[in-house]
């Protein structure tokens, strides 16, 4: 069984996250998606909230095999911890890729126990625009034991950070708004001092 594993802050979850969605889900048996946070980020909506954006996201795509599904319990600070979890789920026997976005790619070598984690796992880089893939940087990666793929698939040039700083709800599906709304998130912010109302 071949299983893409996907975390991401999501915070928001945006347009960007279900089409890579989408595309994994027509090379992978499974896709395992969580909410998860991440060390290296500060994250300004608390990880329930994402967790269930996120399943509204998931629940917005139509894919053929019904093959994409949040694994919230997968969950981890630690990517190895993540992994240990899955291999409980699905067994030792499965093939686990983890999918990670071009931005995440000079973090990378600073994970937890990382060298660890790559010999256990296939990683496959998603490209994403303004953040460009460096040959030094996978070359690291290499050396530590990773054994990397690139997606044959750029992600859509939005961002959650687009969305907090700007406002840019053409990010964001519109279930996802429908609940940002609901639940106050984001609200009142301010960017280039035009004022705008997400709450």
């Amino acid at each position: 069984m071949r299983i893409a594993l996907f975390g991401t802050s999501a915070d928001p979850p945006t347009a960007g996250h279900q089409e890579i969605l989408k595309w994994l889900s027509e090379s992978y048996d499974w896709v395992a998606v969580w909410a998860a946070d991440n060390p290296f980020k500060s994250h300004q909506t608390a990880l329930l909230h994402r967790a269930a954006m996120l399943q509204l996201l998931i629940t917005d795509i139509n894919a053929p095999q019904q093959n994409i599904a949040l694994e919230q319990e997968l969950s981890s600070l630690r990517t190895l911890e993540t992994l240990e979890k899955a291999k409980v789920r699905w067994g030792e026997d499965a093939e686990y890729t983890l999918v990670i976005g071009s931005d995440l790619l000079s973090q990378l070598p600073r994970w937890y126990q990382v060298a660890d984690l790559l010999n256990q796992v296939k990683l496959l880089v998603v490209p994403r625009p303004g953040y460009p893939i460096d040959e030094s940087v996978l070359e690291k990666i290499r050396n530590l034991g990773g054994k990397i793929a690139i997606a044959l698939f750029t992600g859509l040039d939005v961002s959650s950070t687009a969305f907090r700083t700007q406002g840019d709800t053409r990010a964001i599906t519109p279930p996802v708004v429908a609940y940002i709304h609901r639940e106050h998130l984001y609200k009142c912010q301010d960017a280039s001092k035009k004022r705008f109302q997400l709450c």
